[in-house]
């Protein structure tokens, strides 16, 4: 293996003596300069791993040097040592992107450190997160065979994708790939908690806050006094929210993070119907017959989200100047920011986004898209580079110069299917992978959440006799015919509807203005 080689730049590299082989010491390399303009000429010829750069030399100055090292070889770490605790001297080295920063007189230990965490990092983070994780991997192990209520639940989930995030940029493949056993046997047993309690939730039993409650029980007491932006991802994932958190951490204090359950089926029609009505699929085809559209009618789905925001205003008797305002396009996008000021004049201003689930939609379809998001972590990275340059965050900024509250969700998450599992059904059956609706529907019982009577959880039902089933874990359902076909196209594509933590699991956050 290479020695690491050490270029340190001082012009009193002399009495720098002590340090120099206390390093050598320790194996590594030292090549010394004593002004800028040397620096810059020895790394022309000699390949160096980082770079201890003095702030105050005669000549050109060490702030300088660096700009000039960062134009040459930005990759190069450079550490800068100085005798200044001047605040403005720091905040110019710490601007052009310096690796670390040492006040002199600086010790050996201290040199010592700072290499550990420029150069060994990466090693160094791995090997703890592996032990780590090796040891929270019991516990979660025996919290799997104990956790029996739907806040453990939440609290489970929310410690796998803690892991899943530490976990995915380490060398260590097989700690993922035990991570990510351990998520199948946290869906395998998260489809039967909610096989068993699901229902009951609807019968006063404690249960969550759920789609058609988000309203009235979390969205409700936030509107009290101060201005409203409230933003629903359409189809947004806990990791996914993770993977841009810190960009809205530019503009905006998080003041509270819950989470709630999508209603079934997990998909737009059915859950965010539900949160702009503040009732249940059943009852909406009940009280509001032209607004409702059953899966097998025809026409868009989500036409009216905007009245039935309307009429539950008023259930709730909530006098507000509010507008509704759906994006599924940068077109649209990129006119509400450029027109946002409109809103400053507004109690509540609601945003429906739909890129993530137009995303999910386009791996389906687009061969580019599948390749970009292949899996969990190019997915979660492709929302993030979505959301750093589009109108959305553009808007978010313009809320915060506007001293408006806001709040982000979502209606849905998604998940990445990966078996099949055969189902038959008449013409009249629903097209979604996830779940289906139809009468006599054919099945594999063990692979699915039934509803026989879908009343019973507040469904509509198409005729007399439909029924509903949703598919569990990662599983999609594919029809007999042309099943390997089907089956191909479809696999590892994310898809919504069913039972699982990715998909009912999901966040509000609330946030104030910095």
């Amino acid at each position: 293996m290479n020695k690491i080689t050490i270029l340190w730049v001082d012009d009193e590299i002399d009495l720098l003596k002590p340090h120099i082989l206390f390093l050598e010491g320790k194996d590594y390399e030292i090549v010394t300069c004593k002004s800028g303009q040397e620096a810059l000429e020895e790394i022309g010829k000699t390949a160096v791993d980082i770079i201890f750069l003095d702030e105050n030399m005669p000549g050109i100055s060490g702030l300088e040097t660096l700009n000039e090292i960062k134009i040459i070889d930005s990759s190069i770490p450079v550490v800068m040592i100085t005798k200044s605790e001047e605040e403005l001297i720091m905040e110019e080295a710490i601007g052009s992107k310096i690796a670390d920063y040492l006040i002199k007189p600086v010790n050996p230990n201290q040199i010592l450190l700072s290499l550990k965490k420029n150069l060994d990092h990466s090693r160094l983070v791995s090997e703890r997160t592996t032990a780590n994780y090796q040891q929270e991997f019991r516990k979660i192990a025996m919290d799997l065979s104990m956790v029996n209520s739907y806040q453990e639940w939440i609290d489970l989930y929310k410690k796998l994708i803690y892991w899943e995030l530490r976990l995915e940029d380490i060398e260590d493949r097989s700690m993922f790939e035990i991570l990510e056993s351990q998520k199948i046997e946290a869906n395998n047993q998260f489809g039967k908690f909610i096989e068993k309690n699901y229902e009951d939730w609807f019968c006063g039993h404690d249960g969550p806050v759920l789609s058609h409650t988000l309203f009235k029980e979390w969205v409700k007491p936030e509107l009290k006094q101060t201005p409203t932006l409230l933003v629903v991802i359409d189809n947004l994932r806990y990791d996914q929210w993770f993977a841009f958190e810190k960009s809205v951490g530019a503009f905006y204090k998080k003041t509270k993070e819950d989470s709630y359950f999508s209603i079934l089926p997990t998909a737009t029609q059915y859950a965010r119907n539900a949160i702009f009505s503040g009732l249940m699929p059943m009852d909406m085809e009940k009280k509001y017959p032209n607004w409702w559209k059953n899966d097998t009618d025809e026409g868009g789905k989500n036409l009216f989200e905007d009245k039935f925001l309307g009429e539950q205003l008023k259930r709730l008797g909530l006098d507000l100047t509010w507008e509704y305002h759906k994006i599924s396009s940068l077109k649209q996008g990129k006119y509400l920011s450029q027109n946002f000021k409109s809103q400053k004049d507004n109690d509540l201003t609601v945003i429906v986004y739909n890129f993530v689930d137009m995303l999910s939609h386009s791996k389906t379809e687009m061969e580019v898209i599948k390749e970009l998001a292949s899996n969990d972590k190019a997915y979660r990275s492709l929302t993030q580079s979505w959301f750093k340059n589009s109108p959305l965050l553009e808007i978010i900024q313009q809320a915060q110069d506007m001293g408006l509250k806001l709040i982000i969700t979502t209606d849905h998450g998604t998940i990445n299917v990966k078996q099949p599992s055969k189902v038959i059904g008449d013409k009249e059956t629903s097209l979604n992978l996830r779940y289906k609706t139809g009468r006599s529907l054919s099945y594999e019982q063990k692979d699915v959440f039934e509803a026989r009577n879908p009343a019973h959880i507040h469904l509509p039902s198409i005729n007399m006799s439909s029924s509903f089933i949703f598919a569990k874990n990662d599983l999609f359902f594919a029809y007999p015919n042309n099943y390997n076909h089907y089956v191909n196209y479809y696999r590892n594509t994310y898809q919504h509807g069913g039972v699982s933590l990715e998909e009912m699991i999901i966040p509000f956050v609330v946030l104030e203005p910095k």
